[in-house]
């Protein structure tokens, strides 16, 4: 039955301010039961900020998902304690402020939104395999579960994905802004794909001015790295949740130019 059906538009790495309002302007589009973004990148390129967060979240986002730049503005941190709609990665080691996790509900329906970080190639936090088996071994909402697995090596990702399937309704990976073409849903009902990709400025590098990151290439020296302009293009997925399982039954990749 139709409404036992949860669809859940999920975009990846918003990038400045050319991927806020390229985002904004898709979400208020958009007919997903939820909407769900990564916003580590919203502030500059780099960090989230209370003002951008709430920007996001009147513009039609339900949830916003972060990484390891969340800490990037030291004010995001106060915030982070009691705006529950905002998470950071539930790896890191007790005491750090903010939320794992969270629930969102609207219309009848919910969904559970966990976010965790990857350690390869990346910085020391929490083993995230095992902060997600205490995690569901102690969650009891029945909500379905969605994973924004904020990770910079694609086995991470893979491996993390066989971890969690049949026990979460999707994991979707973030971080590199390059949106991969594996897209499904695995043997026991977890969607699965590698990483949403960005939402912002494609004409660029992740995201980025493409002439000073070449240089940076080039002579190995520090540059000032400014958000591209240009094309914009919406990157992530929309999944399909059967509520009554809490499994996957499709996932859909998204990848759309705005005017």
């Amino acid at each position: 039955m139709p409404d036992e059906l949860v669809r859940v538009l999920f975009l990846g790495d918003v990038i400045g301010k050319p991927g806020r309002q390229a985002a904004a302007r898709y979400l208020r589009e958009s007919r997903a039961d939820f909407k769900v973004i990564n916003g580590e990148n919203m502030a500059g390129g780099l960090g989230i900020t209370p003002s951008l967060a709430m920007e996001m979240l009147e513009a039609g986002a339900d949830a916003i998902t972060t990484g390891n730049h969340v800490w990037r503005k030291r004010e995001i941190i106060p915030y982070l304690m009691a705006e529950q709609r905002v998470i950071r990665p539930l790896n890191y080691p007790p005491g750090a402020p903010g939320f794992g996790h969270t629930v969102v509900r609207k219309n009848g329906k919910a969904i559970c939104l966990a976010n965790i970080e990857g350690r390869t190639f990346m910085g020391s936090v929490d083993c995230p395999f095992r902060a997600m088996e205490e995690f569901l071994a102690t969650n009891d909402d029945p909500a379905p579960v969605i994973v924004d697995f904020h990770a910079e090596a694609t086995s991470e990702k893979i491996a993390m994905g066989w971890f969690l399937d049949g026990r979460v309704a999707c994991l979707v990976g973030t971080h590199t802004h390059v949106q991969t073409a594996d897209e499904r849903v695995l043997p026991k009902g977890t969607g699965y794909i590698t990483d949403l990709g960005m939402t912002g400025p494609a004409q660029s590098v992740i995201g980025m001015d493409t002439a000073a990151v070449i240089e940076r290439f080039l002579t190995q020296l520090p540059q000032k790295y400014e958000v591209a302009k240009g094309d914009l293009e919406v990157q992530g997925v929309m999944i399909t949740i059967d509520a009554r399982t809490r499994h996957c039954l499709r996932i859909e990749r998204v990848k759309e130019k705005i005017a």
